[in-house]
């Protein structure tokens, strides 16, 4: 069910659906492209057309942020769960090894790809990858990688570059690249290599997991964090006002709770 939130479009959807979904497309070779939204991602698409269009056109926006799904909620959106990117990567990863499927990871270095192949060979014995390749290439490169993933066969394209060189990627490239399912998994890479830590899941229910990541990365990520979660409280905050002073006066065009069209 896709839904709008803060002019920005959700799919409510659960984990389970969403990996029936990708199973689906696998099996009957047609593609579909899934994106993660975080606040980081929807803050920045508020500054980046080009994003925020690339976002837009893909068929499955998934809740990967704590911060979205609470503030979907507040503005009214039946939002059941969160469907965060890691947890789908290792869903899917299991439904490759049951059923045969071959995922193609693209992207971070070399040593953190190897390293999470083998961590994924080991959790799932029966897991074939159709290949890979780490993000740093060249703009020149382009093609050569576009054609290594379209001849491999891959049933699933991982993508783990960062936003929004994935997304232009996509949009480049995604009629080319012969993959029935796509998804942009982050940092995911490196979780599953070890070489990153995972919040405990204590800290991820409480939605702190930004919290545990500047305690990991205090130099990289502590102004992220201060400057997209501020600046997205802020556009909860105004999109909020706005709805209840509509309910209030009963404005025409007002929206009622559990509506799927929030203005923003």
């Amino acid at each position: 069910m896709r839904a709008s939130f803060l002019a920005c479009p959700i799919d409510l959807l659960t984990m389970a659906e969403t990996v029936e979904l990708a199973r689906g497309a696998m099996r009957s070779r047609g593609r579909l492209q899934h994106v993660a939204l975080n606040v980081a991602k929807f803050v920045k698409m508020r500054s980046d057309p080009v994003l925020a269009a690339d976002v837009a056109n893909s068929d499955i926006v998934g809740i990967d942020g704590m911060g979205i799904l609470w503030g979907a909620r507040a503005v009214g959106l039946p939002a059941r769960a969160r469907v965060a990117g890691v947890d789908l990567l290792a869903e899917l990863l299991a439904v490759c090894a049951r059923e045969g499927f071959k995922p193609y990871f693209l992207g971070a270095t070399q040593a953190v790809l190897h390293s999470a192949m083998q961590r994924a060979r080991e959790r799932h014995p029966s897991l074939a990858f159709a290949g890979w390749h780490d993000g740093y290439f060249k703009p020149e490169q382009e093609s050569d990688v576009v054609r290594d993933i379209r001849s491999s066969g891959a049933d699933c394209l991982f993508i783990g570059m960062p936003t929004p060189r994935k997304e232009r990627f996509l949009a480049a490239h995604r009629d080319d690249l012969g993959v029935p399912f796509i998804m942009g998994v982050g940092g995911a890479f490196d979780i599953l290599a070890g070489t990153v830590r995972r919040a405990p899941a204590l800290v991820q229910r409480l939605g702190l997991e930004w919290l545990y990541r500047i305690y990991q990365e205090p130099g990289r990520m502590w102004w992220r964090y201060a400057t997209t979660n501020t600046l997205f409280a802020s556009i909860l905050a105004q999109a909020l006002v706005k709805q209840a002073i509509q309910h209030t006066l009963g404005a025409p065009g007002s929206v009622p709770p559990g509506a799927s069209r929030i203005g923003g």
